[in-house]
């Protein structure tokens, strides 16, 4: 082969090397400019959601500033229902006492009258003759005490009677069985005998309570009969 052939041949594979050359450059370039491309589109979008999640930060955020509002003005709210219910507790314990007072007043105006008229009536409705003045008596018994509203003796006949009675403004089924429990506990300790009369004096008493009274062996007297 002659020299200038080969030389036209060597020039021929030189540019079609360079020419393959650069075509793989080219495309190595422009995948590299897609996968930048991509990268940045993908930088781009979590820069969006970067965002997006600080701004919900931002909204929980002023959410628990509302709720902490809320919570502060819920707990300010109870104290003053607590000092509210307190204040309330101190009212209803003075009216209780005042209630307390004015129900004990009412209750030893009733025995008062009770204790000084009863002797007329128990002399001529149940021809029982009173020993000595009724009395309003305090009894005292193993570490506590009892207090009798009415009490005193007297005679029906040849038999000696304990005098005990009760006096309600407005008598119920409790005060009876409170009553005869009293009336027990007397017995029990010997202060009183089974020869006894046992009364309740009110103001005011159901037809019902009333016959309860009477069918536990207690005599109902009515204010007005006083």
């Amino acid at each position: 082969m002659e020299a200038s052939a080969a030389r036209k041949i060597a020039e021929v594979i030189g540019v079609v090397y360079e020419e393959l050359k650069n075509t793989v450059t080219k495309t190595e370039f422009n995948e590299l400019k897609e996968v930048i491309r991509e990268l940045a589109e993908a930088q781009k979008r979590t820069e969006q959601r970067v965002e997006e999640l600080a701004e919900a930060q931002r909204r929980t955020e002023e959410r628990l500033t509302r709720l902490e509002a809320v919570v502060e003005e819920l707990a300010e709210a109870q104290r003053r229902t607590e000092v509210e219910v307190r204040e309330l507790a101190m009212a209803i314990k003075d009216t209780r006492i005042m209630v307390g007072g004015l129900s004990d007043a009412v209750g030893y105006g009733l025995e008062d009258r009770a204790i000084k008229s009863l002797p007329t009536l128990l002399r001529s409705r149940y021809e029982i003759e009173v020993d000595s003045p009724l009395v309003r008596k305090f009894v005292k018994y193993n570490g506590r005490h009892d207090e009798i509203n009415i009490y005193g003796t007297g005679r029906k006949g040849k038999k000696i009677l304990h005098i005990i009675g009760e006096a309600k403004a407005r008598l119920a089924k409790k005060h009876i069985d409170d009553f005869l429990k009293l009336v027990d506990r007397l017995e029990n300790k010997g202060i009183i005998t089974r020869d006894r009369f046992l009364l309740v004096v009110t103001y005011s008493v159901e037809p019902e309570v009333e016959e309860y009274a009477r069918d536990k062996g207690l005599q109902v007297i009515w204010s007005f009969e006083i």
